[in-house]
């Protein structure tokens, strides 16, 4: 019998390159092929298809792919049920309700019947209810952020720093939620020990660039009078590494360490003691 692929879903168009900057970091190249959007992918027994972040989680509930990267902010639109395996932390972005700020009264939506435009029908129903607004939704289809104030109201869209919103006029008046990619695995083959295997594999190659993007290696010389004042300031991931100098002069110390603590670790290194300091970056760290 022919094994049945692993199935993954590659999101195309913003959140792209950094997913795929992620899995080659990983050490899983995402090659183009003759398909377009087929690439060909280095993890064994896996299919890749590119296709819109909307449509990987479509696709995941219907159980066409296994494992797929999408935004948070879809998920929740479509109410999903699958299984969110982790948070990519890339492209993190706001879903906000933005208006023109000559339609705010003392800073409020005025009471009056409103029209909201908006991608996200659920979630945009959603939040009209729960504010008690009148108003009517109408459905767009990317560049949002253009129809007020001749078309609509109020928009509910992404935003990454504001900067779109902020040039087209408008102000946030709330925030619905924050999103960013994650990794979702379609829940029967989350629940398939087979599958299963390569969704774990998956996940810990992924989450060894992660934290390896979280962390930077720190190295320092130490005497022996004061190794133990070093070791102590250093938060390393268990205990941090030690060994002796050539010729006995004192003795190497290396750990992973946050990033960003850097501002408050090096000074206190060099406070306790440490000498020649080295900070170098990381490409996986596997626990």
């Amino acid at each position: 019998m022919t094994a049945v692929p692993f199935r993954l879903g590659l999101p195309k168009g913003r959140m792209e390159t950094g997913v795929l900057t992620l899995l080659a970091d990983a050490g899983i190249r995402v090659r183009p092929s003759a398909r377009g959007y087929r690439p060909d992918v280095s993890l064994p027994g896996a299919e890749a298809k590119l296709l819109k972040p909307q449509n990987i989680v479509e696709m995941l509930v219907l159980g066409s792919r296994d494992v797929g990267f999408a935004g948070a902010d879809w998920v929740a639109e479509l109410e999903a049920d699958v299984v969110e395996l982790l948070d990519t932390g890339l492209d993190p972005v706001q879903l906000v309700a933005a208006t023109p700020i000559a339609l705010l009264e003392s800073g409020r939506l005025p009471t009056r019947r409103l029209v909201v435009a908006s991608e996200y029908e659920r979630l945009t129903r959603r939040w009209i209810a729960a504010r008690g607004l009148c108003a009517e939704f109408v459905r767009s289809y990317g560049a949002t952020e253009v129809f007020p104030p001749e078309d609509a109201d109020v928009i509910v869209d992404n935003t990454a720093t504001g900067a779109t919103l902020e040039a087209n006029g408008l102000s946030i008046v709330h925030v619905l939620m924050r999103s960013s990619t994650r990794l979702y695995a379609n829940r029967a083959a989350f629940d398939d020990p087979a599958r299963r295997r390569s969704i774990d594999d998956l996940v810990l190659l992924i989450n060894s660039v992660l934290e390896a993007r979280r962390r930077v290696m720190l190295e320092v010389n130490a005497s022996a009078a004061c190794l133990d004042a070093v070791v102590a300031v250093l938060p390393s991931m268990r205990q941090a590494t030690v060994a002796p100098l050539f010729g006995n002069g004192g003795y190497a110390v290396k750990a992973a360490v946050p990033r960003e603590l850097l501002p408050q670790v090096i000074p206190a290194v060099k406070a306790a003691g440490g000498t020649d300091v080295v900070v170098s970056t990381l490409s996986q760290i596997v626990p």
